[in-house]
C-alpha cells in the first residue's frame, strides 16, 4: 500500500472539507495562525509535502511533477472519504491546488492562492538550487529563509513563528527538497489557467520577492472572474506574517460551507434544478438536502472509480427497477448533460426491460420519449443526439430527493 502524505485533521467531522497545501521549505505548521477560526466550520485537512515534516520523501522520486503532488492530495483525500473540497495553498502548494482545479474540477469547490505564481520563473536558478542542496543540504538555505519569506520588520520583530519555520526548513530532507526544486523548475500552469472554473481568490504580499505582485495578477487575470487582494507589510509567507488579513481573506471568499458535493450535483443535474431545491427547501427538509448533497453527491457520485456516464445508466436502471417515474425524469435530462445519447438512454431501458420487468420499463420509455422531445424541442438536444443548450427544466425536473 503507497504511503500517504502525512496530514492533520481540525473541525467538526461532518464539516465541509477544506484542504490547506504548504510552501517549500516550510511544514503544514504554516498554517497555524488561521486553522483554529477556520475549523469552527470546516474539516480542515493540512499536508505536508513529501520530505517535509512527516510525510516520506519517497513519496516524490526524481522526475515528478506538480501532477504527481495533485494525485498525492487526491489519494489522501480518497483515503480520508472526502470527496469535492475547498483548496488553499501558499506558493508550491498553491500551484498544486491550480492544477487540480484545472484538471480535476469535480473535486475543487473553491480556489484561494496564497503568494503563488503560474510559473515561478525560469528553470536556471531552480536546477542551480536543486544542485546546491543535493551537495550542502538545507542548512544554507535555511539560514537565509526569513530573508525570502518575511519583511525585514517582521524578522528583527523575532516573532517565534519565524524560528519555528526555519527549525521546519532544517528538518527537510535534502533530496525531497531538490526534487521539489526541479517540480518548480519545470512547472508551467499559464495554459490552464483558463480551465479552473471553481470560484477562486489570489493573495498577494505586495513585499514578496519570491511570487511579487506581478505573479499574483497574472493568476488573477487568467483565471476566470478571479479576485485579487494585495496585501501591504507582507513578504511571501503572508499567511504568517499577516494571518489575521490572510484570515479574513479567506473568509469572506469561502464565506459559509456549502455542503459537500453541491459542485457535483450542480453540474449533473444543472444550476437552474438544484437553485429551485434550494428555494423550495423548509425548516423539516433542509437535513434531508444536506444529507442528499453531501452523500449523494459528495461522496457517491464524487467518486472516481467510475465515470458519470456510467453512473448515469446505473441510476437510471436503479429508477427503473424502483418505478420512480418522477426521479427518472430529472435521471433522463442528468444523463444527457452526462454525455448519453437517446439511443444510449434507450438501449438502458431494454436491458432495465429484461432484468426489472417489461412494465416498469413500458413507463421508464413513456417518461424518457417525453422528457428527449422536450429537450429537442427547447434546442436542449440536437437531432443528432448532441448537446444543445440545456436550459430550464420542465415540469417533469420538479425538484423531489436530488
Amino acid at each position: 500500500m503507497t504511503p500517504l502524505l502525512h496530514h492533520r485533521v481540525d473541525g467538526p467531522a461532518d464539516a465541509p472539507v477544506l484542504v490547506l497545501g504548504p510552501s517549500l521549505g516550510t511544514s503544514l505548521s504554516v498554517w497555524d495562525p488561521q486553522v483554529p477560526a477556520l475549523a469552527r466550520r470546516w474539516r480542515v485537512v493540512r499536508w505536508d509535502l513529501p520530505g517535509h515534516g512527516g510525510s516520506p520523501a519517497a513519496l516524490l522520486p526524481a522526475g515528478s511533477t506538480v501532477a504527481d503532488l495533485g494525485q498525492l492530495v487526491l489519494g489522501l483525500a480518497d483515503t480520508l472519504g472526502i470527496g469535492s473540497f475547498a483548496y488553499a495553498g501558499v506558493s508550491l502548494g498553491g500551484a498544486v491546488g491550480t492544477w487540480l482545479a484545472a484538471h480535476r474540477p469535480e473535486r475543487v469547490d473553491s480556489l484561494v492562492l496564497v503568494c503563488s505564481s503560474a510559473r515561478f520563473g525560469e528553470p536556471g536558478p531552480w536546477l542551480e538550487r536543486a544542485g546546491r542542496v543535493r551537495a550542502e543540504g538545507t542548512g544554507p538555505l535555511a539560514a537565509t529563509a526569513p530573508e525570502r519569506w518575511f519583511t525585514p520588520a517582521f524578522t528583527e520583530s523575532g516573532a517565534p513563528a519565524a524560528g519555528r519555520l526555519v527549525a521546519d526548513h532544517l528538518a527537510v530532507d535534502p533530496e525531497a527538497y531538490a526534487v521539489c526544486c526541479e517540480v518548480l523548475a519545470g512547472l508551467d500552469l499559464r495554459a490552464d489557467l483558463d480551465r479552473v472554473t471553481a470560484p477562486a481568490l489570489v493573495i498577494g504580499g505586495r513585499d514578496d520577492r519570491a511570487t511579487g505582485p506581478a505573479h499574483s495578477r497574472a493568476l488573477a487575470d487568467g483565471i476566470r472572474d478571479a479576485h485579487l487582494v494585495e496585501l501591504p507589510r507582507a513578504a511571501h509567507l503572508a499567511g504568517v506574517e499577516r494571518p489575521e488579513a490572510v484570515l479574513s481573506a479567506l473568509r469572506a471568499h469561502l464565506g459559509e460551507p456549502r455542503p459537500a458535493g453541491m459542485a457535483v450535483r450542480r453540474a449533473v443535474l444543472g444550476d437552474a434544478h438544484v437553485d429551485r431545491a434550494i428555494a423550495r427547501t423548509t425548516p423539516f427538509t433542509a437535513r434531508f438536502q444536506d444529507f442528499i448533497t453531501r452523500y449523494a453527491w459528495g461522496e457517491i457520485w464524487s467518486g472516481d472509480v467510475l465515470d458519470r456516464r456510467t453512473r448515469s445508466c446505473v441510476t437510471l436502471t436503479a429508477l427503473v427497477a424502483g418505478g420512480h417515474d418522477d426521479e427518472l425524469a430529472m435521471h433522463v435530462r442528468a444523463a444527457v448533460r452526462n454525455g448519453l445519447t437517446p439511443e444510449e438512454i434507450g438501449e438502458v431501458l431494454l436491458q432495465s426491460a429484461v432484468y426489472c420487468g417489461v412494465p416498469a420499463a413500458n413507463s421508464a420509455f413513456a417518461v424518457a420519449d417525453r422528457v428527449l422531445a422536450e429537450l429537442t424541442d427547447s434546442g436542449g438536444l440536437t437531432d443528432s443526439g448532441g448537446l444543445g443548450d440545456l436550459g430550464e427544466p420542465g415540469e417533469l425536473d420538479e425538484p423531489k430527493g436530488n
